[in-house]
């Protein structure tokens, strides 16, 4: 069971987000710390090579070198990859806001700052710190990560099977008039994982969260929630009749969408369950024109 973050964000990216382990944190950590040690060779070669310096300004020449690379360089990548170092980059994570928003300059700095004088400790020897405090810690953050407002997540996590989404019956006429024209990708994207999830969710989840995404693409589309539908079934009707058209676009085939500024489609038919499907046991088979999703 991988462990998920409880992030809200206007887009309900809540539904596809994945804490990083403490174990695959550490190796990030790891590799990280092989780059940084390779970057402080480096930089005592090239003083071996200048020669002839005094002893206290090779010690603060190499005390400098030491806290420029344990802080700049978590800083500098993750500001300029939005949230990726190379230790990162190679095991799929990234460091978010706690609203699941990319980090800035402030956020990276403040970690790495607190990462080289308290989660890690100097030269790494009290890094006990920091894995202590992201064991205890419900989302696997560190001191930096409180201090910052972040949060590491997976960014490539284990395919999962997503359910078909299929037309409801009862709304096929019903959206087949709708202009789609004004949907945005992004809304769009939210409902889909939001269905891709439906059955992994709370029965309070379900309702809220599906209401909120409904009403949002209502608003794009002019067009609102009929009477009696549920708001999977509206979203699942939108999405479904988006992808009809886009595959009939790409088939060359004429959809005759709505053109933009038509009037909205009027209400779909109510759904009044029969005395059958009323007495039918929870988890039947047959729900009605109104099936939930997988």
């Amino acid at each position: 069971m991988r462990p998920e973050s409880d992030l809200v964000t206007g887009d309900a990216v809540v539904l596809d987000l994945t804490l990083a382990r403490s174990a695959t944190r550490a190796l990030g950590l790891a590799i990280d710390a092989l780059v940084q040690v390779l970057a402080l060779l480096v930089v005592a070669v090239l003083f071996v090579v200048v020669g002839d310096l005094d002893g206290v300004l090779l010690g603060a020449l190499i005390g400098a070198a030491t806290l420029l690379v344990l802080v700049g360089y978590p800083t500098t990548f993750e500001t300029l990859s939005r949230g990726r170092t190379l230790g990162k980059l190679a095991l799929g994570l990234r460091v978010v806001r706690d609203d699941g928003g990319p980090i800035r300059f402030r956020h990276a700095f403040t970690r790495a700052l607190t990462g080289a004088f308290v989660d890690f400790g100097p030269f790494w020897l009290w890094s006990v710190v920091g894995f202590l405090v992201s064991l205890s810690s419900r989302k696997g953050k560190r001191v930096g990560d409180f201090l910052a407002g972040t949060v590491v997540l997976r960014d490539r996590a284990p395919a999962e099977s997503t359910p078909l989404i299929g037309m409801p019956p009862a709304l096929a006429h019903w959206a087949s008039r709708l202009d789609l024209s004004a949907l945005p990708d992004d809304a769009a994207l939210s409902a889909r994982q939001y269905l891709a999830r439906y059955g992994s969710l709370t029965e309070e989840a379900r309702e809220r969260l599906g209401r909120r995404i409904a009403d949002e693409i209502a608003g794009y589309l002019g067009a609102p929630v009929p009477p009696q539908v549920p708001p999977w079934a509206y979203l699942s009707a939108v999405l479904v009749e988006r992808r009809n058209r886009d595959h009939a676009r790409v088939a060359g085939v004429p959809p005759y969408p709505p053109q933009p500024g038509s009037p909205a489609p009027g209400p779909a038919p109510p759904w009044t369950p029969e005395p059958a499907d009323q007495e039918r046991p929870r988890g039947g088979e047959d729900t009605g024109p109104f099936a939930p999703p997988g």
